[in-house]
């Protein structure tokens, strides 16, 4: 069984920047891929950025030369830099990660005010 908790979110202004964690129990967790995804109001989820367990990383268009996803395998913990943001970045972010299982984190609130 795997547990992740997000944090980091919150409100920033249009330009400024945020950096989400995502922190896993369970030593089996190096070997996962993770991914963020986001979902705003009344919009379907979407695929912000994804890490293999090797490191290999992927970006959703709208936030490629903006957002960076990092691992820190003896932390058990992935990241989500965030810059330049923008009111459109503003939704839910959760973490998800698996193998054979898909988990879910609960997900932090970021708002982008303009």
């Amino acid at each position: 069984q795997v547990q992740l908790v997000e944090s980091g979110g919150g409100l920033v202004q249009a330009g400024g920047s945020l950096r989400l964690s995502c922190a896993a129990s369970g030593s089996i967790f190096s070997r996962m891929a993770v991914g963020w995804y986001r979902q705003a109001p009344g919009k379907q989820r979407d695929s912000v950025a994804s890490i293999t367990s090797g490191g290999s990383t992927n970006y959703a268009d709208s936030v490629k030369g903006r957002f960076t996803v990092s691992r820190d395998n003896a932390k058990n913990t992935v990241y989500l830099q965030m810059n330049n943001l923008k009111p459109e970045d503003t939704a839910l972010y959760c973490c998800t990660a698996w193998n054979s299982t898909v988990y879910w984190g609960q997900g932090p609130q970021v708002t982008v005010s303009s």
